[in-house]
């Protein structure tokens, strides 16, 4: 009895240490809303040069292989990372999870948008980003209950309305063809971004974003050594740069900083500075593709700004 009184309480906080340190990957959770808004931003402005790096790799590489050959470069990116750390296993109640970020992340929006891609222009591909903030928003209330303020809904449609009106003007009004797959890519990327942003209270970011990658690995490798045997590869500079962006940049550490900036500011706020997002692809399409915007560009984008500031200081 006296061992226990003396020698178990030392153990006791020995043992108790390590639980108290492993919660500590939830340090997203933890951050502060102004660093968890800027790591959401930051994510936000690499995938605002997802459409354009995209455009960029259609012209060396065909639309299965570019999708296939930036999820096997991001998942050696990402399980390189998991293995130098000796980062164990999700829990297996995790791994749902983990799939639905699988499907709709790694898979699913990467894959049809890239086919919408093949014949619709930037600009329109667009659309589906300026409803994405609503939609992840919507899901994110069916799944995690919470419920937004109605103020929150009033800024967050009022700034999809005006997201959705510029965004159709400068595409000339009409559907495409291509609309079935960006509308698709909406809900799967809406589905993934909300258990993403769920998982990253529990794991750091990364790992969320890695151990999805990793898990597609078994699909992605042989689809890619398909595809490239059926679609040839046109070495050039843009199409070399456009999948390595959209591999390293879109596909792991943009989501890694996303994912953080959701866990620490929740999903619905962290999904409305998407509204931005449209915007800034615009720019870079007028940059890097030489796409030409509109007059009301200007007036777009104050409204956006307005909508974001409102969601952001409205109570969840």
């Amino acid at each position: 009895m006296r061992a226990e009184s003396s020698a178990t309480s030392p153990t006791s906080i020995a043992v108790s240490t390590p639980p108290a340190v492993a919660p500590a990957p939830p340090a997203a959770a933890r951050s502060s809303p102004r660093l968890g808004t800027l790591q959401a931003a930051l994510g936000v402005v690499a995938f605002s040069l997802t459409f354009p790096a995209t455009a960029w790799g259609l012209q060396g590489f065909g639309p299965w292989a570019l999708v296939a050959v930036r999820s096997v470069l991001a998942a050696a990116m990402a399980g390189g990372c998991l293995l130098a750390l000796r980062v164990r296993l999700p829990e297996r109640r995790h791994w749902a999870g983990l799939a639905v970020v699988a499907a709709g992340v790694v898979l699913g929006f990467p894959m049809l948008t890239t086919l919408a891609l093949e014949t619709s222009t930037t600009s329109h591909a667009a659309v589906v980003v300026g409803l994405l903030p609503l939609t992840t928003a919507l899901f994110s209330a069916l799944r995690t209950g919470v419920r937004p303020s109605r103020t929150f809904w009033t800024a967050a449609l009022a700034g999809a309305a005006a997201v959705l009106a510029f965004t159709i003007a400068q595409s000339g009004g009409g559907l495409t063809t291509a609309d079935t797959y960006l509308f698709a890519a909406l809900v799967v990327c809406a589905a993934g971004y909300t258990e993403g942003g769920r998982l990253a209270r529990i794991m750091p970011g990364w790992q969320v974003i890695g151990w999805a990658l990793v898990c597609c690995l078994p699909l992605t490798v042989p689809a890619a050594v398909v595809a490239l045997s059926y679609e040839p590869v046109v070495w050039n500079a843009h199409g070399v740069a456009g999948v390595l962006w959209v591999a390293v940049g879109s596909q792991f550490l943009g989501l890694v900083v996303w994912y953080r900036g959701m866990a620490a500011v929740g999903i619905p706020k962290a999904s409305q500075l998407q509204l931005a997002q449209p915007l800034l692809t615009l720019v870079w399409s007028v940059l890097l593709l030489g796409e030409h915007l509109s007059a009301a560009a200007p007036l777009t984008a104050a409204a956006v700004l307005v909508c974001i500031a409102v969601t952001q200081r409205s109570r969840s």
